[in-house]
């Protein structure tokens, strides 16, 4: 039996919980899957998988398995880094995942981090706060770019790298578009702007509460008209609607370009989100996190962060 391989399929199975999928993220066959689990069980002598028609979870001990293969993995990742690289040249998967409205900035940085280190291959993936902040409990994330001020609600230690702190706008279609992008007009009041057909996040995301939050403040509620878990599909919504958007300063940069465009800085409250980079203490950094970690604190990248995110100049 291949230990590894066989822990890898059971990370896989509690991340898609279902053999099938388990089995086609491994490219391998669903009996192949089955009889490597059966194997492991075998090995450690207990079950592992609460089995019946479809995946029904893990047992006690299977957590505890499932614990140590993600540690196993990890570290089988960072000594396959060290020794296929060097601190000048490092080489490796990095696997990072940022809020829906910190993905341009994510983006921006795995693009920076792939340009500087060429032997890296950065996966960048969209997760909401909660799935954030159990992806660095459980290290299947390397890095993560949310809400900071979150920190305490976990039960591990997290260093934060602050990056930015966001301001917050309203999107909406200018009514002569201009000569070459987008348009930052005039402030607007939190209370007018909720008296304008909204499209919002979904209520279980993070940035609706805050913007919910501000809105409360200023004394005002909102009937959204449109609802969505998709940032693009709140600038698309906009782009081709009669809505309006309340976005943060790293979305409305990432459509500058559209100059039918224009957004208005919202006050009365004025609404300040820390942004961060996560990762959890105390792991030893893999030669593509190190490398990351020392980007993410230079000059050149926080400029480019001031550039693209918060008040937008």
């Amino acid at each position: 039996m291949n230990l590894l391989a066989s822990m890898r399929y059971l990370v896989a199975l509690c991340e898609h919980r279902h053999f099938g999928r388990a089995a086609q993220a491994c490219h391998i066959t669903q009996p192949a899957l089955s009889n490597a689990l059966k194997a492991l069980e075998e090995e450690f002598g207990a079950v592992i998988v609460r089995r019946g028609r479809t995946y029904a979870g893990l047992t006690h001990e299977g957590e505890r398995v499932l614990e140590a293969a993600r540690r196993m993995l990890r570290d089988s990742e960072v000594l396959q880094q060290e020794l296929k690289s060097d601190e000048a040249n490092p080489r490796g998967h990095l696997k990072m995942a940022a809020v829906p409205t910190a993905i341009p900035l994510l983006a921006r940085f795995a693009a920076a981090l792939q340009q500087r280190h060429g032997g890296i291959v950065p996966t960048v993936l969209s997760m909401s706060s909660q799935q954030l902040e159990a992806g660095l409990e459980n290290l299947s994330l390397d890095l993560a770019l949310g809400y900071t001020e979150r920190r305490d609600r976990t039960g591990i230690q997290v260093t934060a790298w602050p990056q930015s702190i966001e301001h917050y706008f309203l999107l909406r279609r200018a009514a002569q578009p201009s000569s070459d992008m987008l348009r930052i007009c005039a402030p607007l009041r939190w209370s007018d702007a909720a008296a304008m057909p909204l499209c919002l996040l979904t209520p279980d995301m993070h940035n609706r509460a805050i913007v919910d939050q501000a809105l409360s403040a200023a004394g005002a509620t909102v009937a959204p008209a449109i609802e969505t878990d998709s940032v693009l599909a709140l600038a698309l919504c906009v782009a081709e609607g009669e809505v309006c958007s309340i976005l943060p300063g790293a979305m409305v940069a990432a459509v500058r370009s559209h100059r039918e465009l224009e957004a208005l800085p919202l006050v009365d409250p004025g609404v300040r989100t820390p942004i961060g980079f996560m990762s959890q203490t105390g792991v030893r950094p893999s030669r593509a996190l190190q490398a990351a970690i020392d980007l993410l604190q230079g000059d050149a990248w926080l400029a480019n962060v001031a550039r693209h995110s918060g008040s937008l100049g």
